[in-house]
């Protein structure tokens, strides 16, 4: 499965915008180990159910630190069976716009 999420904490008084925040979460993605990616919207990772959501679980505890709340958007692809599919969807279209 991919999962794409945003996480954003609201209710601090650190006054330094949610990047810190954020930051924290994007580092338990990457130390998981899973394929990812993140932009300027979403952090995208790929792996089986149970660990991907306990990647988006402990990234949403991390951006929380010190929030009263925490938003969390969340989007799945879910296709069991196939794996490599971060990269490869992107590719798949690359492929398209290169036909013409």
């Amino acid at each position: 499965m991919i999962v794409a999420f945003s996480v954003s904490p609201s209710g601090t008084d650190t006054g330094a915008g949610v990047s810190e925040a954020v930051a924290r979460a994007v580092r338990i993605v990457r130390e998981s180990g899973l394929p990812n990616e993140t932009n300027a919207m979403f952090t995208n990772v790929e792996g089986e159910w149970d660990e991907v959501m306990e990647v988006v679980k402990r990234a949403v505890q991390a951006a929380g630190e010190g929030a009263s709340r925490v938003s969390l958007v969340l989007k799945a692809d879910i296709r069991p069976g196939h794996t490599g599919q971060l990269g490869a969807k992107v590719d798949r279209v690359e492929q398209r716009l290169n036909e013409s």
